[in-house]
């Protein structure tokens, strides 16, 4: 068993396909699909993870890089309460570290990354039935149009952190 490892809350998009993103990538422990409520004026719930990843094998800037490349971190759309563009830390020391690397990783971009820095507040999972849904249903429509070209940005651009073949 793994005990050295760090936990980071993402949220953007679907939580189905940012869940079967993170599985898909070597040194990720475990990876919980639900809701994260953030802090002050984002209090609310919005659809995210919680990644459990072993340092020693996949950097939190590498992980935060994969985030960003997919889902929609540069466009403020109409569902961002419910698919808030976030990376939640749990430890105040790795605020500014987070900070740091989206500052990094903004050349990347032709657009402004709205990805935001927040506090961990509180998680609620997602019912049992949503739990692992791309792994229990990778032909349904819904996989094939989402998740699937999300998952070809890992084979294509990350091959070296990826499990997928």
């Amino acid at each position: 068993m793994i005990t050295n490892f760090q936990k980071i809350g993402l949220g953007g998009g679907c939580h189905w396909c940012t869940e079967a993103v993170f599985q898909s990538l070597k040194g990720v422990v475990k990876v919980e699909q639900g809701y994260i409520k953030g802090c002050k004026e984002n209090s609310y719930f919005s659809e995210a993870i919680l990644v459990y990843f072993d340092p020693e094998i996949i950097l939190l800037k590498d992980l935060i890089e994969i985030h960003l490349h997919t889902h929609k971190s540069t466009s403020n759309h109409s569902f961002r309460e419910k698919y808030r563009s976030a990376v939640y830390y749990f430890e105040e020391s790795d605020k500014q570290i987070i900070q740091i690397i989206l500052n990094t990783l903004q050349k990347d971009f032709d657009n402004e990354v709205i990805t935001q820095v927040l506090a961990f507040r509180e998680f609620k999972s997602s019912r049992v039935e949503l739990l692992d849904y791309y792994s229990r249903n990778p032909e349904k429509p819904f996989c094939r149009k989402y998740i699937h070209p999300k998952l070809e940005i890992l084979r294509k651009k990350y091959t070296e952190l990826t499990t997928l073949s």
